[in-house]
């Protein structure tokens, strides 16, 4: 059977875009390729004519939401938000349950440190770009550059993030966002 011109890429970007998700909601170790393919509506044959290996699935979808990630940030920039905006938008409860479609340092970090050394080199090098793009939302500062408050500021937020996620209460919950997001506004202004 002939595929049209583009259905392998388009098929590739399907499980890429599947996995990304399933990784983030259910974790990389629990989400098994079966489930990933069937949710892709595909079969698990067509699996290898894409990937060598799950390994390079997660190193993937780890880029593919870093990319994301990136392109929101740099949306807010063309949109004028501020580091407040950035801050808010990513300390919030839509955030806080909507681990899929979220950030993967909050969803993955303890997955990606467990990864061979080259999807934790992709994940670094998506890090650095989203850190440098953090960072010329913030003044110069005597006491510290920008990128290494950008830095702390994504950590500390990454940090909230996750704290939210693990208690049971709602309320505490948002606590704990607001509270980071004042943490991370200090952070900025510093």
């Amino acid at each position: 059977m002939r595929f049209e011109k583009g259905h392998k890429e388009t098929t590739r970007r399907r499980i890429i875009d599947v996995a990304s998700k399933r990784f983030r909601r259910e974790g990389a170790a629990a989400s098994g390729l079966a489930g990933i393919m069937s949710e892709a509506g595909l079969t698990n044959g067509a699996f290898y004519p894409h990937f060598d290996s799950k390994e390079t699935l997660v190193r993937e979808a780890v880029v593919s939401a870093l990319n994301d990630q990136l392109a929101n940030l740099e949306q807010a920039r063309t949109a004028n938000l501020g580091i407040e905006d950035v801050i808010r938008d990513y300390l919030n409860v839509a955030h806080l349950q909507g681990s899929e479609d979220g950030c993967p340092s909050a969803a993955l970090l303890p997955e990606i440190g467990r990864q061979p050394e080259s999807t934790r080199k992709a994940y670094e090098d998506g890090l650095a770009r989203y850190i440098k793009a953090l960072a010329s939302y913030l003044p110069a500062s005597p006491s510290s550059s920008p990128s290494a408050r950008a830095m702390a500021i994504f950590s500390l937020m990454v940090g909230t993030l996750q704290i939210a996620r693990a208690v049971s209460d709602p309320s505490r919950a948002a606590e704990i966002l607001e509270g980071g997001v004042q943490a991370a506004l200090a952070l900025a202004k510093t």
